[in-house]
């Protein structure tokens, strides 16, 4: 039994702390849940063991799962990591604990988002859920950065896939609010990392999955392109990296590039690495350490992570 399925049993059979006010926060592995708990069950939440990898759905009370540094910096980074999984299934372990364990190594507190997907028999409005749930995410962690040591500066959102469109939807549809927000909190990431993201629902580029499990089979035109990223950048838009594969068959590179191309054009600070290799999801090549110790050191260049290690 791996170290991540033993943090799942703990994460989703242990209790679960709420922040509310000034209680204790918490801490390294402790799944919170994003909104009060309903005492109605709406569906039982499905978690499958798929060996390397873990894979949840039916996602009822949506979570976060911090991943807190203890090296006494109370300066510190925070990333909010979105999972992928075509908005139908969470690659939890595999795009969330590994990465978020990852950070943590490197001096930089991270949050796995476990978010609710568009799943009508579970949600209403399904297509403005996801990005609810990001948005309170981004919410909480930066309400209550003090006491986690954290920046509330340097709030940053991260996402894989489908969990890039997501993350990249909350990069530009922050001042669509969909949360309660009575303290006025800034609900725009400070920075976004999108990995083999899905940005496009343009029919050409994008993934027919993902879009068809958020909008529907027939969307709106105007649906359409408020969820196609790319046409939501602006000069406003946070800074970002990208990466992608060019032999990706599943989400094509074009909407990597087609978001780079549009940061561009807007003066936003971006990077972007294109692997000739690597297809979807970055099996073999190009390494994790590869691409995720660009990471760190794009956020070291942007500032936004200052300790040498």
């Amino acid at each position: 039994m791996t170290i991540y399925r033993d943090l799942l049993i703990v994460l989703f059979f242990g209790f679960c702390l709420m922040v509310k006010g000034q209680e204790l926060l918490p801490q390294q592995g402790q799944e919170f849940l994003l909104y009060d708990k309903t005492d109605e069950i709406i569906a039982e939440e499905h978690i499958y063991d798929r060996g390397n990898n873990l894979i949840i759905t039916k996602v009822t009370n949506p979570s976060l799962t911090p991943f807190i540094p203890s090296d006494g910096n109370m300066d510190k980074a925070a990333v909010i990591i979105c999972p992928g999984g075509g908005y139908q299934t969470l690659h939890i372990q595999r795009e969330g604990f590994r990465v978020a364990e990852a950070f943590s190594k490197q001096g930089i507190a991270a949050f796995v988002l476990k978010y609710r997907l568009p799943d009508e028999d579970i949600v209403t409005d399904k297509s403005f859920i996801p990005l609810k749930d990001a948005q309170r995410a981004i919410q909480l962690v930066r309400e209550n950065a003090e006491q986690w040591g954290i920046a509330s500066d340097r709030i940053g959102i991260m996402g894989f896939s489908a969990g890039g469109h997501l993350a990249s939807s909350a990069g530009v549809h922050y001042d669509s609010t969909l949360v309660e927000n009575k303290r006025n909190t800034n609900l725009k990431p400070d920075f976004m990392i999108l990995v083999y993201p899905v940005i496009s629902f343009n029919d050409s580029i994008g993934h027919v999955g993902s879009k068809d499990h958020l909008l529907g089979q027939h969307p709106g035109q105007n649906s359409v392109k408020f969820f196609s990223n790319e046409l939501q950048v602006n000069r406003d838009t946070p800074k970002t990296i990208l990466f992608h594969a060019g032999d990706d068959t599943v989400v094509p590179v074009e909407n990597s590039l087609r978001f780079y191309n549009k940061l561009l054009q807007n003066s936003i600070p971006a990077e972007i690495h294109i692997y000739s290799k690597g297809e979807h999801g970055f099996g073999s090549t190009p390494s994790f350490e590869d691409w995720f110790n660009q990471c760190v050191r794009w956020m070291k260049v942007e500032q936004l992570h200052s300790i040498n290690r």
